[in-house]
């Protein structure tokens, strides 16, 4: 069951307007500046798979927000070329893109609609997880739906009462099959997704988790999610009411270590396609405006040495993240090589504990350089810039939303206790309660 907005019936996709020709065979990124290199040899190529649907989602995204239309035609079209088979070994049917063309192909989506990345995060997730997993049955039953184009959600987080490191939701046996009952929030993506992958507590007290159907009995998704940014993500409440699990619990202690570098790595590149969405918005604006202040430096905003200033400036925070966010990606990547390469464990625990520090450092930078880049684009343009018909604002909303998850606050913290005392980061946030302690 689906609460509120329930995707479009076919009648309905069909009325949806398309792109026009021009837009749709425009170059993509639009005003792409100096941005480096791409990050492997491939990657035109396989990019270039997408830019098409990149461009249609772009051409409609202001007004989706505006709107709030939530984007399944767009998640259906990523869908339908197979986005999230990205990860998948092309030996397996998927398109064996590594994780520095991953993350730079998300900052490209996010680029036209930062809705989008963060609503496949938890896809992208679990698909991580999956493909570096060891050869057995899960692995074999999940690769192949993963290289067709299936979309999964998440549900890890709780509202309520919860304590630190417990969840609510219980996953219990019964007759031959395994059965989840419990209620999630920041169910990102769930929505669009044809399974979802949920942690909850088992028989015995642990930690462990299942997937079930996202459209499946006892399943219902409600649409509430009220941040004032991004929200198009679908990052509301499910509720599970002995939905029935596909397989066996797989305990998270199994998971891909190195998951929360990753996921915060998915925030990275959402993050600098903000950026370069807000310089690209601005540079537009500012060569087509010709209305002009008494007091300005130039006879229109395109010939203004301060206003080309402040777009120059927009570009280069906007730069500034891509290289963040390509050097976060080579760090996970090492991470990925490490699980998969038979490595000892205390090597693998080393590289893992990098990836983690790196990410945190990446992450304190570059959301200031983003959530800079979102605010002086306004300097640029001018009161007139804030109509709401232009969805500026969505840039600044949506990189400060991405800010406050994992909160950055306790990074710089965690990055000198490395620093000084040696201490490990931790590898998994947990939310939640903190009972007092026993008198």
């Amino acid at each position: 069951m689906i609460l509120s907005n329930p995707a479009p019936s076919p009648d309905q996709a069909a009325n949806v307007e398309p792109v026009d020709a021009a837009t749709a065979a425009a170059p993509w990124p639009p005003e792409r500046t100096a941005r480096g290199a791409p990050p492997s040899p491939r990657y035109e190529a396989l990019a270039a798979r997408f830019r098409p649907i990149f461009a249609r989602i772009r051409a409609g995204a202001a007004a989706r927000e505006v709107e709030r239309v939530l984007p399944y035609d767009a998640i259906g079209q990523l869908k339908a070329a197979r986005f999230g088979a990205l990860r998948v070994p092309e030996a397996e049917g998927g398109l064996g893109a590594s994780l520095p063309d991953l993350f730079e192909l998300l900052a490209e989506l996010a680029q036209a609609d930062s809705n989008l990345p963060q609503a496949l995060r938890n896809h992208f997730g679990f698909a991580e997880d999956t493909v570096g997993s060891p050869d057995d049955p899960r692995r074999r039953h999940w690769i192949p739906r993963l290289a067709a184009g299936d979309l999964f959600g998440g549900a890890w987080s709780e509202t309520g009462s919860a304590v630190v490191g417990t969840f609510e939701t219980r996953i219990h046996r019964q007759g031959d099959g395994w059965r989840l009952t419990g209620r999630k929030y920041y169910t990102t993506g769930s929505l669009y997704a044809d399974w979802i992958d949920v942690v909850g507590t088992g028989e015995d007290g642990e930690e462990t988790s299942v997937v079930v159907a996202a459209k499946g009995p006892g399943v219902t998704i409600a649409d509430d999610w009220d941040g004032f940014g991004q929200r198009l993500t679908a990052s509301g409440t499910a509720t599970f009411t002995e939905a029935p699990a596909i397989g066996e619990p797989l305990p998270t202690e199994v998971r891909f270590a190195y998951g929360t570098a990753f996921f915060q790595a998915v925030h990275l590149a959402t993050l600098t396609g903000i950026a370069r969405a807000a310089a690209d918005e601005a540079t537009r604006a500012v060569r087509e405006r010709a209305r002009t202040y008494s007091h300005a430096a130039g006879p229109r905003p395109s010939a203004d040495p301060q206003v080309l200033q402040v777009v120059g400036r927009a570009h280069a925070l906007a730069y500034a993240a891509g290289a963040l966010n390509r050097q976060a990606a080579e760090a996970v990547q090492r991470a990925y090589e490490a699980r998969i390469g038979g490595l000892p464990q205390a090597d693998v625990q080393a590289v893992n504990v990098a990836s983690e520090i790196e990410l945190a450092q990446a992450q304190t930078v570059l959301t200031s350089l983003v959530l800079d880049a979102t605010t002086i684009l306004f300097d640029a343009l001018g009161a007139s810039a804030t109509s709401r018909r232009h969805a500026l604002d969505r840039h600044w909303r949506n990189a400060r939303t991405i800010a406050s998850h994992n909160p950055r606050i306790f990074k710089d913290r965690i990055v000198g206790d490395f620093a000084v005392n040696g201490t490990e980061p931790p590898f998994q946030w947990k939310i939640g309660q903190v009972l007092p302690a026993a008198p």
